[in-house]
Order: C-alpha cells, then sequence, then structure tokens
C-alpha cells in the first residue's frame, strides 16, 4: 500500500519491519541500515495518524487521504442543533428570569445529547459492519479475479472506515458524552 490510501495494518507492518531493520543494523554495526529502519518506522507512524483522520463537511465525514466520504446519521446534526437551541433557551430563560423557558432549554439540550449519541453510536455500528463487509467481499472478488467488484467492495470498506473514524472522532471531541 503506498502513502496515498494509509492503512492501519500497513503502518503496523512499516513500523515492524523499521524495527527490524534498526536491529539488524544495530547488530551488524551498519548505520545505512539502521537509518532505513528509522525511515520505515516514521513512515509507519504516518501511515498510522493518516489513517485515524477524518474532516468534517457539514452532514458528511470525509477522508483527506482518499476522498471517500461518509453520509452521516441525520440524528447525529439534528441532536446537535437541538443541543444548540437548548443552551440558547437556557440562556435566554436565565437572563430574563424565565424558569419555563430556562427548564425547556435544559430538556431540548439533554434530549440533543441523546439524539446525537444514538446517531453517533448508529454510525460507528454501521462503519465497523462495512468495513468487515468489504474487506471481506474484496478478497473474494480477488480470488476470482472480478476487479471491478473488488473495487466496489473497497470502495465500502473505505465508506465504513470514514463513517466509523467520523464518529470516533466525534464522540472523543465531546468527551464521551
Amino acid at each position: 500500500m503506498s502513502n496515498e490510501n494509509p492503512s492501519t495494518l500497513q503502518s503496523a507492518i512499516n513500523q515492524a519491519s523499521g524495527l527490524a531493520q534498526r536491529a539488524v543494523g544495530t547488530v551488524t554495526g551498519d548505520s545505512s541500515t539502521q537509518n532505513k529502519g528509522d525511515a520505515n518506522i516514521e513512515q509507519g507512524q504516518a501511515q498510522h495518524e493518516a489513517s485515524h483522520t477524518t474532516a468534517k463537511l457539514g452532514p458528511f465525514s470525509a477522508d483527506p487521504n482518499t476522498g471517500a466520504t461518509a453520509k452521516d446519521d441525520p440524528n447525529r446534526a439534528t441532536g446537535s442543533w437541538d443541543q444548540t437551541l437548548g443552551s440558547a433557551k437556557e440562556s435566554v430563560g436565565n437572563l430574563i428570569g424565565n424558569e419555563n423557558l430556562r427548564r425547556a432549554g435544559v430538556e431540548q439540550n439533554a434530549a440533543g445529547k441523546e439524539q446525537e449519541a444514538k446517531g453517533q453510536l448508529k454510525d460507528l455500528g454501521q462503519g465497523i459492519q462495512d468495513r468487515a463487509q468489504g474487506a471481506l467481499g474484496s478478497v473474494g472478488a480477488a480470488v476470482t479475479g472480478n476487479r471491478a467488484e473488488e473495487q466496489k467492495w473497497r470502495d465500502i470498506h473505505d465508506e465504513g472506515k470514514v463513517r466509523q473514524r467520523g464518529a470516533e472522532a466525534d464522540i472523543a471531541q465531546k468527551g464521551g458524552q
């Protein structure tokens, strides 16, 4: 695999081979082999970081490395919007002393958090499922030599990866809330 399509597995392979090269270089006293090992380790670390990168594009998550995108579950955006409105109502209610408005804001904010969390979990589960199906389908198509079918399954895998990583990033950003 190349740096254009980073993979967690490929990063682990590069890091392991780099460690082995570094060890051989150390034992034999060959600094060029040690340097190649260090370069492979760095490349593996960079691939690992890149394979865990996603960007938000409105209601989509995207992998800037592969260009793969996945539409986020609508509950994520709706829940986020409800949280924003709930917080605004709560603040206005506090400002003007309206307990009913403040309480309605607190309730809407809590309902928004719950709705967003449901969407995140749905995207996380769907992403894991798509990655597994895509990987297995790609292997099966590769065995039969059907390149078009192999690419179709690879695309499913990539979309699942984006969906999963996007949900993971949102969950981590919100501190698991």
